[in-house]
C-alpha cells in the first residue's frame, strides 16, 4: 500500500514539474477583458498616429475578443462600411459614404440603401452636403453617360489610391502593435496568436454585389504569443520578429472561376430549408475571390423562421416543426448545434475537393454568422480555414479524411 501511495506523489509531483507554469495558472476572465478593452485604445491610438492627415472626422471602432486555443483577434471596421475621408491639396475635403444604415449626423445616403456612393466637398473647417444628389445618368444621354462613367471611373481610382495608402499605414500600426505591446494581454498562452483584422466576425452578405464600388480588401496581421515574448526578452531581433509576422494585404478580384460559383451553389442547396437536418440558410452563399490568398465563402445560418413579426413563435423546417415558443426554438438551436459544427467540416473536405482554380498556398475560408439563441453557450460566428494544398492531396487519395480534418483551422466567435 505505502509503495502505491509513494508512486503517486511521485507521479504528481513529475507532472507538476512537467507542466508549464502558464498551463498551471487559473483563468481570469476580467483581466482578460480589461487586457483586451487597454489594447483596443493602443491599437486605435497607433493608427491614428499613422495617418498623416489628423483631421478625424469619423470614430475608428477596433474590438477585440479573445478564443481560448486561438488568440486575441481585433477587428477593425471593414472596407466601405465607414466613411473615407481625405484632403485634395487645394483646401477641399471630400467624404465618399457607401450604403445606409447608422449613418454618422450630418451624413445622409440617397437613393435605395445600397445602390448608390455620394460625395460630399465642403471647406476644411465646414463640411457641407451638396445642394442636390447626384442622379444615375441617362443611357441615352451618351455624352453625359461618357462623362459621368469617366468621372466615376477616376473618383474610384482616387479612392483606390487612398485606400492602399491608408491600409500600408494600418499594417504598419499592427506590426507596432503586436511586436511592443501584444505582451500586455498577459494570459495568453505561447501557441496563442494576437490578430489584427479588418474582416471581423459576422459575413458581410452583400460582398460588393449590389454598388460599383472599387475592389475591398482584406488585410489581417498575425503574431505568435511565443515571439513576441522572445523579441521582448531580446531573444531575437526586431527584424527577426517582423519577419515572422504573418502579413496578408491584398484585395478581392473580379473574375472568377466556375468552380468557385459552382460550390456556393452547392453549398445553398446543402443548407436549403427541405435539405438540411441542422440549420439552414434563406439567403444565397456569396464568396470573394482574393488575390494570391484563397476565396472566403459567406453563410448565414438560422434554426427557425418567425410566424409573424414580433409573436415569438417559430417555424422550424429542418426539424419539422410549425409553431414553437422561443424557449423551445432555443432549446432546439442549441441541441443541433453539434452536428452543424461536424456536419459543415465534413462538407467543406467533401464538396472543397473539388476546387482545382485555387493555388497550392492559397486557402479556402468559410465564415458562418450562427443563428440567434439566448443564452445558449454556442458560438455567434465560426470561420473555417483550410490550405488548397491539403484539399488537393486528400482528393489524390494522398492523406485520409481524419488528416484533412486535423489541419483546419477554427476560429469562433464569442458565446451567445
Amino acid at each position: 500500500m505505502k509503495s502505491r501511495w509513494y508512486a503517486g506523489v511521485v507521479s504528481l509531483m513529475m507532472t507538476a514539474m512537467l507542466t508549464p507554469a502558464w498551463a498551471q495558472q487559473k483563468f481570469d476572465e476580467e483581466r482578460m477583458q480589461r487586457d483586451i478593452a487597454v489594447a483596443e485604445n493602443v491599437l486605435s491610438t497607433l493608427i491614428k498616429q499613422q495617418i498623416s492627415n489628423q483631421r478625424t472626422f469619423f470614430p475608428l471602432e477596433v474590438k477585440g475578443s479573445y478564443q481560448s486555443g486561438y488568440g486575441v483577434t481585433f477587428t477593425l471596421p471593414a472596407d466601405y462600411t465607414t466613411p473615407m475621408v481625405w484632403n485634395d491639396g487645394n483646401g477641399s475635403t471630400t467624404i465618399t459614404y457607401y450604403g445606409s444604415g447608422n449613418n454618422p449626423p450630418g451624413v445622409q445616403v440617397y437613393g435605395n440603401d445600397l445602390n448608390v456612393g455620394n460625395n460630399y466637398v465642403g471647406d476644411e473647417n465646414e463640411l457641407e452636403e451638396e445642394d442636390a444628389p447626384v442622379m444615375p445618368p441617362d443611357p441615352d444621354d451618351k455624352e453625359r453617360f461618357k462623362l459621368i462613367t469617366k468621372e466615376t471611373k477616376k473618383r474610384n481610382n482616387d479612392m483606390d489610391s487612398v485606400r492602399d495608402a491608408y491600409n500600408a499605414k494600418v499594417v504598419e500600426a499592427a506590426k507596432t502593435f503586436i511586436l511592443d505591446y501584444g505582451d500586455m494581454i498577459a494570459q495568453l498562452q505561447p501557441t496563442e496568436r494576437v490578430v489584427v483584422s479588418n474582416q471581423g466576425n459576422n459575413p458581410r452578405v452583400w460582398v460588393n454585389q449590389f454598388f460599383n464600388a472599387p475592389n475591398r480588401t482584406h488585410l489581417s496581421v498575425e503574431g505568435l504569443k511565443s515571439d513576441i515574448t522572445a523579441f521582448r526578452l531580446g531573444k531575437i531581433t526586431r527584424e527577426q520578429a517582423l519577419a515572422k509576422l504573418k502579413v496578408v494585404n491584398t484585395e478581392t478580384v473580379e473574375e472568377v472561376a466556375p468552380d468557385l460559383e459552382l460550390l456556393a451553389s452547392i453549398f445553398s442547396r446543402l443548407y436549403s430549408p427541405d435539405l438540411s437536418k441542422t440549420y439552414f440558410t434563406e439567403d444565397n452563399i456569396y464568396f470573394e475571390r482574393l488575390k494570391d490568398f484563397g476565396v472566403i465563402y459567406y453563410m448565414q445560418a438560422y434554426s427557425g423562421i418567425e410566424r409573424e413579426r414580433d409573436s415569438r413563435r417559430y417555424i422550424m423546417p429542418t426539424l419539422g416543426l410549425n409553431d414553437v415558443d422561443q424557449a423551445t426554438r432555443d432549446k432546439k438551436a442549441k441541441e443541433i448545434y453539434p452536428k452543424f459544427e461536424t456536419e459543415l467540416k465534413d462538407n467543406i473536405v467533401e464538396y472543397g475537393r473539388t476546387l482545382k482554380s485555387l493555388k497550392d498556398d492559397e486557402v479556402l475560408v468559410f465564415q458562418v454568422k450562427i443563428t440567434r439563441c439566448n443564452k445558449c453557450d454556442i458560438p455567434s460566428s465560426l470561420e473555417y480555414t483550410l490550405k488548397a494544398s491539403v484539399l488537393k492531396d486528400f482528393n489524390a487519395g494522398k492523406i485520409d479524411r481524419n488528416a484533412v480534418l486535423s489541419k483546419f483551422t477554427v476560429k469562433k466567435g464569442n458565446n451567445q
